[in-house]
């Protein structure tokens, strides 16, 4: 597991998203999270959105689903998969920020909390499926983060983890100038690898139905920020003062950084699907 140099915690996450919110909205879109492009031939919010169907279709999401989104950002993954599947879902956010923006813009059957998921509060065995899109970076506690989701979940219940995870077997180079910074600069606990999460989940009590190493249909994600970046800091004064300051000057040094990792093979993106035991399926049960 990579850490960084300098603890992170749940605050300093919702701090970072709360300060640096018109930046990200200017520079990641509503979604906050990577594109996935299939034909190469997709807007960028077609590759957003894309991705989001990609969780929906590996859910296998069928109409009145109770579906919890763990780190749900500005609700917009929520608020596509309830229109296009018919699920419920439940989101939490960290950021007071995210949490406003989503009440702004209400649709029946999505309802955020500002919530740490670690303590999300929800009954035991209330979900049919969930998903957490590049949220699992943030979480102090990762063996817990899978902890609760299994609690949360339906005997039988899906879970799809999208996640930034660090090469297996990355050189000291890589992560003393890569992966380290990448996780002071973007408040990261940590970054595991694909073997790592796999142990956590199968901890957890899940079974790793699937796993898809998707890096080089996202990585031109941040070739995209990169110039959405640099036009707003030419032309937007509020962009300039938070993103250059000497606090938030790092956010805009670790673009190009996630551009080199990802280039190297430093950093890669894995889609992971899971599943909690079935009640016929569980240790004891009776055929």
């Amino acid at each position: 597991m990579i850490v960084p140099d300098v603890s992170q915690n749940a605050a300093a996450v919702a701090d970072h998203y709360d300060e640096l919110d018109p930046v990200y909205r200017q520079v990641w879109g509503d979604h906050v999270h990577h594109g996935l492009w299939e034909t190469g031939r997709e807007t960028p919010a077609e590759a957003v959105e894309a991705l989001a169907d990609t969780v929906g279709d590996r859910l296998q999401l069928t109409s009145g689903e109770a579906c919890v989104d763990v780190g749900c950002g500005y609700g917009s993954t929520a608020r596509q998969l309830a229109a296009t599947r018919g699920v419920r879902v439940t989101g939490f956010t960290l950021s007071a920020e995210q949490a406003q923006y989503a009440a702004t813009h209400p649709v029946p059957g999505v309802d955020i909390h500002l919530l740490d998921w670690l303590t999300n509060g929800l009954p035991h065995a209330s979900a049919d499926a969930a998903w957490a899109i590049e949220s699992s970076e943030h979480m102090v506690d990762k063996p817990g983060f899978f902890a609760e989701a299994h609690r949360v979940l339906a005997p039988g219940g899906r879970f799809v983890v999208c996640a930034w995870l660090a090469e297996t077997g990355a050189s000291d180079r890589k992560v003393r100038h890569l992966l380290e910074p990448i996780c002071r600069e973007g408040r990261l606990p940590s970054m595991g690898t694909r073997e790592e999460y796999e142990a956590m989940a199968k901890a957890a009590g899940f079974a790793v139905v699937d796993y898809e190493d998707v890096s080089d249909r996202v990585a031109r994600t941040w070739m995209i920020c990169a110039r959405r970046l640099m036009k707003a800091l030419i032309v937007d004064r509020e962009t300039r003062r938070l993103a250059l300051s000497a606090r938030n000057r790092v956010f805009a040094l670790s673009i190009p950084r996630l551009i080199l990792a990802y280039r190297t093979g430093a950093m890669r993106y894995g889609i992971f699907t899971l599943s909690k035991a079935s009640e016929s399926e569980a240790p004891g049960a009776r055929g």
